[in-house]
This record gives structure tokens, sequence and C-alpha cells, in this order.
């Protein structure tokens, strides 16, 4: 199966001049803990729940500080020609639950979650994915 196949097509998006707020606000309206970061048409970063709760609230940002004090720079993500199983397979080893989806020109296409490979791939793709993906990352991780 192709990424296209499993993947979300309706995907928010939030600007790195946009106030942390805003990036939670939106996750919480739609309901997702990560959002990409687009600057005009281009993917720029990846900011979740946890960015804005460590990075942000954390340190001591207010809620006006802006996505690109506290996003992810360096941003994962596949093509929408791309096989699931091997999508699945690099989730795993990154140890990554959702990617942006890139056409081959780079454009944001959608988004590929770990729920989507679920409901949408084998079966097996999906629990092989999960289960690199808990794997205890070391020093953060709460078993350490």
């Amino acid at each position: 199966m192709l990424v296209k196949e499993a993947m979300s097509r309706d995907v928010k998006t939030v600007g790195p001049d946009q106030a942390l707020q805003d990036a939670a606000r939106i996750m919480f309206d739609i309901d997702v803990g990560a959002l990409p970061v687009g600057d005009n048409d281009k993917l720029v970063g990846m900011i979740t729940d946890r960015d804005i709760a460590v990075r942000g609230v954390a340190a001591g940002k207010a809620p006006t500080a802006r996505v690109h004090e506290v996003m992810s720079r360096e941003v994962r993500y596949c093509f929408e020609d791309e096989d699931t199983a091997h999508v699945a397979r690099n989730m795993a080893d990154q140890q990554i639950r959702r990617l942006p989806v890139v056409d081959r020109n780079k454009r944001l296409v959608g988004i590929l979650a770990l729920a989507d490979l679920a409901t949408s791939a084998k079966t097996g793709q999906a629990t092989a994915a999960l289960s690199g993906i808990s794997q205890a990352g070391g020093a953060h991780s709460q078993s350490a």
C-alpha cells in the first residue's frame, strides 16, 4: 500500500511566527498532538504538544512566544508514493509517531500517523512501527 492511500489529507499547519497559544488552540480544536510548521509553501518544522510543554512552558516562555522558538527544525518526512511498510519501519527506527507527507516537489500533501497505519495498512505494519516507537529512548525515558 502507498502512503497516499493511508495518509490524512486535511492537514492544518501553523506559521513559525504564530504564538504558541495559537498552535495549542489549533491542536485542541482538531484533537492532534503535532502540527507541521509552514512558511509560505515550505515545510520548515514540526511542533508538538510536548514541544509547547517542555521547550515552552517548562522553559518559562509565555503563551505569546513564537512557534519558531520551540519547534523542531529537523523535519522527518515521507513521500506520498512510498510504500507504507518501508515508512512504518522508518517510523519505528526513528521512534516517530507522525510524519508529514510531501509530494516529489516537497510540497506538503498530508500527514501519516501511526493510527493511519493501524486503520489502513496491514496490521503487522502498525504493530511493528509501534513496537519500535515504544522502545526506551534513553535519558528522557521514564523507565530510566
